[in-house]
């Protein structure tokens, strides 16, 4: 097989199973961050650095807001078991500035949790997993727009960089922002994000006291309150009220 099939196979492949890719990251993290506890007691970062890294976490979350909140339905990543789906290629707003913005999004969350293990070498090895794991994904998906939308998205893809975002050529979102479709299709990232960040605060209390009591902290508020955002709108999701035509 040649190279460029072999690629796009792969990249197909890992997009039908990218929801585990956390998973690993969320493993690893932990045992660094036990192995950073553990050997370096005397060097550990204040409050103050989970802050940043939840700072991090939201921009990656808003990306993907942004993004979502303006695209039509059938487009930005909905991939269904039967292939690849793209109704129409995206061209305004963020995708003027950058062809992957989920991925983009994606990439700050998870690097936001794996900063909090305050490990510079797991950062680096995260860079450098995301970067293979995503290419070939970013690969396969581009190797179909190409074939669906030829030189339209040829034109496209010479002007607007794959990954780091340039906004020299921004063109103002041809559709309208939706609240509705945002809340349906975010509402995971935002309680997993918040889930995350509480997994890390309960080991840290966990290595601190020896028990996994939970102190009513910020951390903690903000699983249960992104937990109730998510419950609420699961239930509310294939409700006429959250309905919305072409979105």
């Amino acid at each position: 097989m040649a190279l460029i099939e072999e690629m796009e196979k792969q990249g197909n492949f890992l997009f039908r199973y990218r929801s585990y890719l956390p998973l690993f990251i969320l493993v690893g993290g932990l045992g660094v961050f036990y192995y950073q506890r553990t050997q370096n007691t005397d060097n550990q970062l204040g409050e103050w650095y989970k802050y940043v890294c939840l700072a991090v976490g939201l921009l990656g979350l808003f990306i993907r807001i942004y993004t979502v909140g303006h695209t039509p339905d059938n487009t930005s990543g909905r991939n269904t078991s039967a292939g690849q789906v793209a109704d129409e290629l995206n061209q305004t707003g963020i995708y003027s500035a950058v062809r992957h913005p989920l991925y983009l999004g994606n990439f700050l969350m998870w690097l936001a949790i794996g900063m909090l293990t305050e490990n510079l070498w797991f950062c680096v090895a995260f860079v450098f997993m995301y970067w293979v794991y995503y290419e070939r994904i970013m690969f396969a998906e581009e190797a179909f727009l190409r074939n669906k939308f030829k030189e339209k998205y040829l034109d496209w893809a010479n002007k607007v960089p794959a990954f780091v975002p340039s906004f020299g050529s921004w063109k103002n979102p041809r559709y309208n922002f939706s609240w509705k479709k945002v809340l349906k299709r975010e509402k995971n990232g935002v309680f997993a994000l918040f889930t995350l960040f509480f997994i890390f605060e309960i080991f840290e209390n966990y290595l601190k006291n020896n028990d996994f009591s939970l102190e009513k902290s910020f951390w903690f508020y903000g699983f249960i309150g992104s937990g109730i955002f998510y419950l609420i709108f699961k239930a509310l999701k294939n409700t006429k009220m959250m309905s919305e035509e072409g979105r």
